[in-house]
């Protein structure tokens, strides 16, 4: 992308040095050098912090979607879904003219919003093409790192998408026998900004949880929690067996744990890496029964393990399943599963 996003009207321009270049999704790009790296099934995210200066900054590539019709629609989409929900911006965003590249239409918005008592900037950068809409945004408490926002965003080249996406395989019910084999393996699911607070006051981190079941009956769940704000990091470690009954024709499983703590750990040099171990204590033990499915997301050519539950639980937080499962939550296939500490 040739400076796609209309940068001279945000950044200062600087010589610059790039990176080995990475890709997510339909973008490729030089990842800043020495930011925390955090990928999940829709989104990167690049962070830096200094705890001596009370600073941040993050910037997000955030996994293509099906385009509303127009930039114009898509933009103001992403606007709402990825800024005023998250950010709670104070005014209407300075938008920059529509510009065109590689057969993309771009348009980048600019806005502030309180944090901690402090002025913090927010920018989102749309782009719309192939019935595609792709988006990446940067936020930060600070001006330190506007020069790495724009060698990223510089560096940014978009990827023209197949002509067709794949056709979903038809979704069968899996026979008797094969039920559990298709439960087998590491299942991960990300949130972030899931508290009230996070949400309406700006940047915070990400809870991921991630399941693992064995062919021998047993699992382990495990769930690490990263807030920018909190010093601390919480790794939940679960341990149990599993078993899978049928009710009035629907598949359910039954989680039995024997063994739940919560670890505190301190963040080393204020990132999400594991630090020194803090403390342990007990958690609650929740025998839980689920009915149980797999889901093919056609967007992402991925199936998804949906656990449906009537109430929910401690063990997997809030629901994740938005309008298609009201009261279930979906975990996807564990690609980057938990980096446990050693």
């Amino acid at each position: 992308m040739k400076k796609i996003l209309l940068l001279s009207i945000l950044f200062i321009f600087f010589e610059k040095t790039f990176a080995q270049k990475e890709t997510f999704d339909l973008i490729t790009y030089s990842p800043p050098k020495g930011w925390i790296k955090n990928v999940e099934e829709t989104f990167v995210s690049y962070v830096i912090t200094d705890n001596t200066k009370n600073t941040w900054c993050r910037i997000n590539i955030v996994k293509s979607t099906t385009s509303k019709g127009s930039i114009e629609a898509d933009f103001e989409n992403e606007w709402q879904e990825l800024i005023v929900k998250n950010y709670n911006p104070t005014d209407k965003p300075k938008e920059s003219d529509i510009q065109e590249a590689e057969g993309f239409k771009i348009k980048v918005g600019t806005s502030k919003f309180t944090f901690d008592n402090s002025e913090c900037s927010a920018m989102l950068s749309t782009a719309t093409g192939y019935n595609r809409c792709v988006s990446i945004v940067a936020v930060a408490n600070n001006r330190d790192h506007i020069n790495e926002i724009q060698a990223f965003i510089e560096s940014i080249e978009l990827i023209k998408p197949e002509a067709t996406a794949a056709e979903a395989p038809a979704a069968e019910v899996p026979a008797a026998e094969d039920v559990e084999k298709s439960i087998i393996g590491t299942w991960v699911r990300s949130a972030s900004n899931q508290s009230d607070y996070s949400v309406n006051n700006g940047i915070s981190g990400n809870t991921k949880s991630q399941y693992s079941f064995n062919s021998n009956g047993t699992y382990t769940f495990y769930s690490k929690s990263f807030q920018m704000t909190f010093n601390k990091l919480l790794l939940t470690r679960e341990s149990g067996s599993y078993k899978l009954s049928v009710k009035d024709n629907i598949t359910q499983i039954t989680i039995n744990p024997q063994k739940s703590i919560i670890e505190e750990w301190s963040k080393e040099n204020g990132t999400d890496k594991w630090g020194k171990l803090l403390s342990t204590q007990g958690r609650k033990l929740e025998i839980v029964t689920y009915g149980f499915f797999k889901h093919y997301a056609a967007g992402v050519q991925k199936w998804y393990l949906v656990l449906d539950g009537v109430n929910p639980t401690q063990r997997d937080g809030p629901y994740n399943g938005g309008s298609l499962f009201n009261n279930a939550w979906m975990y996807g296939p564990g690609d980057y599963p938990i980096e446990l500490p050693k």
